[in-house]
C-alpha cells in the first residue's frame, strides 16, 4: 500500500487556502452583523458536487468529525465563561435548556406531524434537532450588541447546556430506543446519561485544577495542552460508561475556566484558535455533504414553514414557561426569544439520523440545512433593532467605553484596555476624579500614538486609551465603576447607576 505525497501536498494547499480565506471571512460578517457560520457553509457547498466538484458523502465520518468539533466548541465555551457573569441567570438557562428543549420539540413535531404532513419519527428528530440554539451562532451576532448581562447570562447558558440532552433525545429516536424502551425508559436513560455526565466533568474538572494547580510544567505551552486534554478526559470517562460526554466536557471546562490555574491567558487563547478551527472545518464540511441538486420547492417549503412555528411558536412558548423558574421582564424574556438562533448544532445533530440509516433521513439534512441558512439570515441582522425596540440594550457599553481584560496570573490582577469613545462623559474628567475601588489604578494613558504616566490631575480626553491595573477581586467594581463615570461623567460619584 503506497501513500501518495503529491495528494497530501494538494491536500494542504487547499485546505491552507480554504481556512486562510474563512479566517478573512470572519471580518466580513463581524461587520453584516451574521454569524460567519453562514459563509463557511456557502464555502463548502462552493466546493462540493456542485461547485469545484469535491466528492464527500460519507455520513458516518461527518457524524464523528461533527461531534469531535462540537466537543471542541462546548470545551472552549466553558474555558472562556464566566461562571460570576452566568450564576445570576444558570436557573432560567438550565430551564431553557431542559424544559424550553422539551416544550419545543413537542410544539415542532405535532405541528410537523399535523400541519406539514410528516411521518411520527421524522417530526420528532426535526422538533429535536432544531431546539438546541447554538453558542458560536448566537454570540458571533452578540458581540455587536450592548447587552446587560442579565440578558446575556441566559443565552449563553443555554447554549452551552442545551447540546447535551437533545443528543441524547435524537440518537434515542434514530435507533428506535424510545419505541423499545417506551417514554419513560427513554426519560430514565436522559436523566442518567445527563447526571453522570455531570459527575464526570465535575470530577474532571475539580480534579484537574487540583493537579494544575501542584504540577511544575517545563514550557507555558504545555498548559493549554494539559488543560484541554483534561475536558477531553472527562468527556472520554463519560462516553466509555454510555453516559453524555458533551455534558461532561462542557462542565469540566467551565470548572477549569474559572479556577485559578498557571496562564490562564494562555489557556483561553488556544482554546480560542482550536475552536475556530473546529467551527470552520465543520461548517465546510457541512457544506460539502449538502447535496444543492436535492433541494427543490417542497424541501424549501417544509424550511420555511418549520422555521415560522418555531421562531414565532415553539420558542416564544418555550422561553415564557421556562422562565417560570425565573421570572424576567417580558422585554427581556422577548429578546432571548428572538435571539435564539440555530446553527452548525441542528445540521450535526441530522448527521446521526443519516448515519443510522433513518429513512428520509436525506430529507430532514436539507429541510434543516435551509431553513437555518434563511432564519439565521432573518433573525441574526436585526437583533441590534430588536434590542433597541425592546429597550434591553445598555446605551453605556459598549457604545460609551469599551474595556477589554488581559490577566496579569503572577500577581492575581486584570489589566483593563479602556478606550474613551467620543459619546461618553469621561472626557474632561480627572484621573483622581474616577474614585476606582481600592488597588486598582490607572497605570497609563496612551494619546494620539503616545504613552504618558498620569498623575492625579491629568484630564481625561476623547480617544484615548487607559490601561488600567486592578486586583481580579474587584474587577467587576472597576468595571462598573468606569461604566458610571462614562455615562455619568463627575456626578458618577453621588449618581447611582446600578
Amino acid at each position: 500500500m503506497s501513500f501518495d505525497v503529491h495528494a497530501l501536498d494538494t491536500a494542504v494547499l487547499w485546505g491552507s487556502g480554504v481556512t486562510l480565506l474563512a479566517i478573512l471571512a470572519v471580518r466580513v460578517s463581524s461587520r453584516a452583523g451574521l454569524p460567519s457560520l453562514l459563509i463557511y457553509l456557502l464555502m463548502g457547498v462552493a466546493l462540493g458536487e456542485s461547485g469545484l466538484g469535491i466528492q464527500f458523502e460519507d455520513a458516518q465520518l461527518a457524524h464523528a468529525l461533527g461531534f469531535a468539533a462540537l466537543a471542541v466548541i462546548l470545551a472552549e465555551g466553558g474555558l472562556t465563561t464566566s461562571w460570576a457573569d452566568i450564576k445570576p441567570s444558570m436557573r432560567l438557562g438550565a430551564s431553557l435548556a431542559t424544559i424550553g428543549v422539551s416544550v419545543s420539540v413537542a410544539v415542532v413535531a405535532v405541528l410537523g406531524h399535523y400541519v406539514l404532513g410528516l411521518p411520527w419519527e421524522l417530526a420528532v428528530l426535526l422538533g429535536a434537532v432544531t431546539s438546541p440554539t447554538d453558542a458560536a451562532a448566537v454570540f458571533s451576532v452578540l458581540r455587536t450588541v450592548p447587552l446587560p448581562r442579565r440578558v446575556v447570562g441566559p443565552l449563553e447558558a443555554e447554549s452551552g447546556l442545551n447540546d447535551a440532552p437533545t443528543v441524547v433525545l435524537v440518537t434515542l429516536v434514530s435507533t428506535h430506543a424510545v419505541a423499545d424502551n417506551g417514554v419513560l425508559g427513554a426519560v430514565g436513560i436522559v436523566v442518567f446519561e445527563l447526571a453522570v455526565g455531570l459527575a464526570f466533568g465535575l470530577a474532571a474538572g475539580f480534579g484537574g485544577a487540583w493537579v494544575m494547580r501542584r504540577v511544575a510544567l517545563p514550557s507555558s505551552g504545555l498548559y493549554p495542552l494539559a488543560v484541554l486534554c483534561l475536558a477531553f478526559l472527562g468527556y472520554g470517562a463519560a462516553a466509555a460508561v454510555h453516559a453524555s460526554g458533551f455534558a461532561a466536557i462542557y462542565v469540566a471546562a467551565l470548572v477549569l475556566g474559572n479556577s485559578e490555574l498557571p496562564h490562564r491567558a494562555a489557556t483561553r487563547s488556544f482554546s480560542e484558535g482550536i475552536a475556530w478551527l473546529a467551527q470552520i472545518g465543520l461548517f465546510v464540511m457541512l457544506g460539502l455533504l449538502l447535496s444543492p441538486g436535492r433541494i427543490d420547492l417542497d424541501i424549501v417549503g417544509l424550511a420555511l414553514v418549520a422555521g415560522l412555528v418555531l421562531t414565532l411558536v415553539a420558542r416564544p412558548l418555550s422561553v415564557v414557561l421556562s422562565a417560570v423558574v425565573q421570572p424576567r421582564p417580558w422585554r427581556e424574556l422577548g429578546f432571548v426569544s428572538w435571539a435564539g438562533l440555530r446553527g452548525a448544532v441542528p445540521i450535526v445533530l441530522t448527521t446521526i439520523p443519516l448515519a443510522e440509516g433513518v429513512d428520509d433521513a436525506e430529507r430532514l439534512f436539507d429541510i434543516v440545512f435551509v431553513m437555518v441558512v434563511v432564519y439565521t439570515l432573518l433573525t441574526g441582522p436585526t437583533l441590534p433593532t430588536v434590542a433597541r425596540v425592546l429597550r434591553v440594550a445598555r446605551r453605556s457599553e459598549p457604545r460609551d467605553l469599551d474595556i477589554e481584560a488581559a490577566p496579569l496570573e503572577r500577581v492575581a490582577a486584570d489589566l483593563l484596555q479602556v478606550t474613551i469613545s467620543p459619546a461618553s462623559r469621561m472626557h474632561g474628567v480627572e484621573v483622581g476624579e474616577l474614585r476606582l475601588p481600592r488597588g486598582a489604578s490607572v497605570s497609563m494613558v496612551i494619546r494620539d500614538g503616545e504613552t504618558l504616566v498620569p498623575e492625579r490631575r491629568t484630564v481625561l480626553r476623547h480617544g484615548d486609551d487607559l490601561l488600567v491595573v486592578t486586583p481580579r477581586k474587584v474587577r467587576v467594581q472597576t468595571e462598573e465603576r468606569l461604566r458610571q463615570v462614562s455615562l455619568k461623567g463627575r456626578l458618577a460619584q453621588w449618581l447611582d447607576d446600578r
